[in-house]
């Protein structure tokens, strides 16, 4: 019996997805719930496992479009396991015909003077800095003279004379939709940036004292995500026009947080979302910023997993990023940009200092959140920062971190 396998829905909206990579070849036995192949969608990458065990047909080709429902293998369950069945990239050695015979190799030979510079020609090359071999001589049997030094001219390369070849790859369905996402973020929105700096000094005693007692208690680190994390809920209650979209005509708020991550996985850009933010401990952001990483990294990140977020944190400062303007993620009107933290010197009470700090960059939707409002935000999330204890661990750190 042949089974038809067709494309299964990977989320609402979605009506067609890209065949990214077959990991079985035509013919093969493949077994029930095996990965057979890696299919993109606009959204996503995702496994597409076999619904039955046997012998494999392929029906598309790699980097084929093909629409949700369509049959793209048939899998033959009557077909018997082959015995003692390996992969084929196994038995290409052990099928590899026994090599020729080599033919009697011919030596060259050359007199001992060819490409030797005479005395006071390799005194004049080494002065010049020229490799004898880059040097043709004149002199008998092929001996460079001293004229034939004094004439060489070290190499300065030729241009148009190195490699100029060039590949050309299909982007994948994933990376083609964000694309489409940023060009018409910075079309459709009136976007404008707005900066701050903060002093990261207060957050890094907290980790430096209570890390590992928090790592070994709840089994995940005590990063920055979670600081910026609460931060931004705390600024997203003060500041609501920021926690909104546009809709038509219509201005909608929500009175949840739902916090987008943007990270780099193996297919590009993702935005996994952690759900209800305002309702997590800094435990339960690390444990869910983790749980979601490891998702995208290994691609089984779903697309239910990266939509509906109100608001996104970006962290470029894990590339060294001193400063950016991030690109708002629609239909978001906010995007919070991290930076790499480095030691500078600041004035501290009248005094220079050097403290770690770290550039803050809001990109926002002028449509509906107005000057006062940005800056407004992004200053609480810089005091938020300055001052972790009081305004996100109300004056109890170990409480606030479940130690």
């Amino acid at each position: 019996m042949a089974l038809e396998m067709k494309v299964p829905s990977p989320g609402e909206s979605i009506t067609e997805v890209e065949i990214a990579q077959w990991l079985v070849e035509d013919g093969d036995y493949v077994e029930k719930d095996q990965a057979i192949a890696e299919v993109d969608s606009d959204k996503a990458t995702l496994e597409l496992p076999a619904e039955a065990s046997g012998i494999i047909t392929l029906k598309a080709e790699e980097g084929d479009a093909v629409a949700v429902g369509e049959v793209v293998c048939l899998i033959d369950t009557d077909a018997a396991k082959p015995e003692g069945a390996v992969a084929s990239s196994e038995t290409k050695e052990e099928k590899a015909p026994e090599a020729a015979p080599k033919k009697e190799e011919v030596k060259e030979e050359k007199n001992y003077a060819s490409g030797t510079p005479s005395p006071a020609a390799k005194k004049i090359l080494a002065e010049k800095n020229i490799d004898a071999a880059q040097v043709t001589g004149t002199g008998k049997n092929g001996r460079i003279t001293k004229e034939d030094a004094v004439e060489a001219q070290p190499s300065m390369g030729t241009p148009g004379n190195g490699s100029r070849g060039e590949t050309r790859k299909k982007m994948s369905m994933l990376r083609r939709k964000v694309a489409e996402r940023l060009v018409g973020a910075k079309n459709e929105t009136a976007m404008l940036t707005t900066f701050n700096e903060a002093d990261m000094s207060a957050i890094f005693n907290l980790r430096k004292q209570y890390k590992e007692d928090f790592k070994t208690k709840h089994g995940v680190s005590l990063g920055f995500m979670s600081f910026f994390t609460l931060a931004v809920v705390r600024a997203l209650e003060m500041y609501p026009a920021v926690n909104s979209m546009i809709d038509g005509k219509d201005m909608i708020t929500f009175d949840y947080k739902d916090i987008s991550i943007a990270v780099s996985g193996p297919k590009g850009l993702m935005v996994p979302v952690i759900r209800n933010a305002e309702s997590l401990s800094f435990r339960g952001v690390e444990a869910e910023v983790k749980r979601l990483a490891l998702r995208a990294r290994d691609g089984k990140i779903t697309v239910d997993e990266m939509t509906g977020g109100t608001f996104t944190i970006s962290n470029g400062g894990v590339f060294g990023s001193m400063l950016s303007t991030p690109i708002i993620n629609p239909p978001q009107s906010g995007i919070l940009g991290m930076h790499n933290i480095i030691e500078r010197p600041v004035a501290v009470d009248g005094k220079v200092e050097i403290r770690p700090m770290m550039y803050l960059a809001l990109s926002y939707d002028h449509r509906i959140i107005d000057g006062k409002e940005s800056v407004g935000f992004l200053v609480a999330i810089k005091e938020a920062l300055e001052n972790p204890e009081e305004l996100l661990m109300e004056n109890n750190i170990k409480k606030a971190l479940e130690l």
